[in-house]
């Protein structure tokens, strides 16, 4: 259960080898390689615990052989603080002048002893995985991709060098994990209404800040320049670092020459760095010059906090925080101890629905009936105006309708799973437009998310033996309609396993909760990164005993995610925190959902 890596990387990668060198072979595969636990996802990172032990490099040793220079070349990688200087020593100049390591990071899990004789030595790694020039998970390498050869050159002096090498830094995961970690950096959607989050993994010490600011100027990687873009002005660098003084702020210095920046596009810009230095724990504030001009907003000021930027969340200014459900079929709400009625059409007559989906601001309620083939709309709380709680129908005639999912910009996201297999399809200002989304389409879906930003769509597809994830992205025109669905990316729970899944749910904006039977009133919850990359790299996933019948989760940092249990085997219906414990729920209730 692989997806297509990118080929603009592989194609680069490849471009990089002299002399028809046999490395990084890529298929288009990729991989999960692991499991991450239900954690409630932070606004900030948190500083490291365990401090990486400080490795120093050793520079070739005269008379090495060929296999002894490779193997020095990659364990001069691993130098902490992280340094490519001695790694150099072991190529040729030639190989010195041409290498890139910046350009990819491959990590691995183990290693053969490298092969091979006077011309060239072959490393086989076992476990490899590729991120690109921004740290971005680029999936794994191939079991024929992870057999790199090194061809060998004798210097002046008559000892052994690598002649080229893959423009990429090759370590350990091991020694990746303890010295880089997920973050992401945060653009904009086409419609510069919500910041979309990209996850990336970079230096986890004092480089962090610096790593943000370049990984912000790369922009949105190739193929996403119709998902998302950035207000940062391009054909800009970095300088040297990002201090941060000790009372918290950072100056970033931006080199080059830059236009005129409009105020709007300046709060853009500085949004997207508040939201992407926010994850440095040492970073209250910061300061920002581009060229010698210190920027400054109408006012004089100049100093912005971490915290800015709020208008832009990515996942939803002001969202409820509340959880929404059906009792007996009728709409519910409020906190989980507290599920109250709705005075909303829903909640005061029986519309006779099977589930429900509320738009971020908790205003208005799309249902599906009981079949399945109607989809009723009504606002979620009665003003008492005349005409203000009509309910409509959105769609009839539908074959099995899974419960909807609402967007930043009030999209309706739908699928119907009809004989052919599933239908993607979304309500815009009152058109019901249908999507082809590739590796979804057409297949059976039992449930599927759309991320508030507009920007992703997750789907639980059933398949014969054994359930998968996909994802994809969704394209945007320039005034912010929807174009096409790209990017079909199969996220691997357990890579290699025939298992089956129940359920998902937002657990941040780039992590999905899943719900795993075991056995009747044994269930797995897990996370997965939305790009198909590791999540957290601390814990497991968490054991919930129970009927399990759905989640309940959100992007949102501070709502925690539910496992829904229904009654059976001597209890009544709850809601199980997975961080706190259980709440009971009436008989009855069903459809728990935050809003989206």
């Amino acid at each position: 259960m692989r997806g297509p890596l990118d080929a603009p990387l592989v194609a680069r990668l490849a471009a990089t080898l002299a002399g028809g060198v046999a490395v990084l072979l890529l298929s288009g595969c990729v991989g999960l390689p692991g499991e991450g636990p239900v954690v409630e996802a932070q606004p900030r990172v948190e500083a490291d615990g365990d401090r990486a032990i400080a490795i120093d490099p050793i520079p070739p040793k005269p008379g090495a052989s060929a296999a002894e220079i490779v193997t020095g070349f990659l364990d001069a990688m691993t130098a902490d603080p992280i340094r490519t200087d001695v790694a150099k020593q072991f190529l040729s100049a030639a190989g010195r002048s041409s290498w890139d390591p910046e350009r990819a990071t491959i990590t691995y899990a183990d290693s053969l002893l490298p092969q091979g004789g006077t011309t060239s030595v072959t490393v086989r790694l076992i476990g490899a995985d590729l991120r690109d020039d921004r740290g971005a998970w680029q999936g794994s390498l191939a079991p024929q991709g992870q057999t790199l050869v090194f061809p060998m050159t004798l210097d002046e002096e008559g000892e052994y060098r690598i002649g080229a090498a893959p423009d990429a830094l090759i370590v350990p995961e091991t020694w990746f994990e303890q010295r880089f970690r997920p973050v992401s950096l945060y653009f904009f959607d086409r419609s510069a209404r919500i910041l979309v989050p990209e996850p990336v993994y970079l230096q986890s010490a004092e480089q962090l800040a610096t790593e943000l600011v370049k990984g912000l100027l790369l922009g949105p990687a190739p193929g996403l320049e119709r998902v998302a873009q950035s207000f940062l002005p391009p054909d800009l660098g970095v300088g040297l670092s990002v201090p941060i003084s000790d009372d918290g702020v950072a100056d970033i210095s931006l080199e080059g020459e830059a236009t005129e920046q409009s105020p709007e596009n300046i709060e853009l810009m500085l949004a997207q760095l508040a939201w992407t230095l926010r994850q440095v724990p040492e970073i209250d504030t910061f300061r920002l010059t581009i060229g010698d001009r210190l920027v400054q907003l109408p006012g004089g000021l100049s100093e912005f906090s971490v915290d800015d930027g709020v208008l832009y969340d990515p996942s939803g200014y002001e969202s409820s925080p509340l959880l929404f459900g059906l009792l007996d079929g009728r709409m519910v709400s409020g906190p989980p101890e507290a599920l109250t009625p709705s005075n909303g059409p829903f909640g005061q007559e029986n519309y006779r629905l099977r589930a429900i989906a509320v738009d971020l601001d908790a205003a208005t309620v799309a249902g599906v009936t009981e079949d399945g083939t109607t989809l009723l709309q009504a606002p979620a709380s009665s003003t008492g105006l005349l005409g203000s709680d009509e309910v409509t129908t959105v769609m009839s005639g539908a074959t099995d309708l899974l419960r909807p999912a609402w967007d930043h910009a009030d999209r309706l996201w739908l699928m119907d799973r009809t004989s052919g297999g599933v239908r993607v399809s979304y309500v815009e200002d009152g058109a019901i437009k249908e999507l082809a989304a590739p590796g979804i389409t057409g297949r059976d879906v039992r449930a599927f998310l759309v991320s508030r930003d507009g920007t992703r769509l997750v789907a639980l597809i059933n398949e014969p033996g054994a359930d998968v994830l996909v994802a994809v992205r969704i394209e945007y025109d320039d005034r912010g309609l929807v174009r096409a669905a790209s990017r079909p990316q199969v996220l691997s729970v357990a890579e290699g396993e025939q298992i089956q899944l129940k359920d998902i749910a937002w657990n941040s904006p780039t992590t999905v909760a899943y719900l795993q039977p075991v056995s009747q009133e044994l269930f797995v919850v897990g996370t997965i990164a939305v790009d198909g990359g590791p999540t957290s790299l601390d814990g497991l996933p968490t054991n919930v005993t129970g009927r399990i019948r759905s989640l309940a989760g959100s992007p949102v940092a501070s709502e925690s995610l539910y496992a829904v249990a229904g009654g059976g085997g001597g209890s009544g219906p709850r809601l199980s925190d997975l961080i706190t414990g259980s709440e009971p729920l009436d008989p009855g209730t069903s459809s728990i959902v935050y809003v989206g």
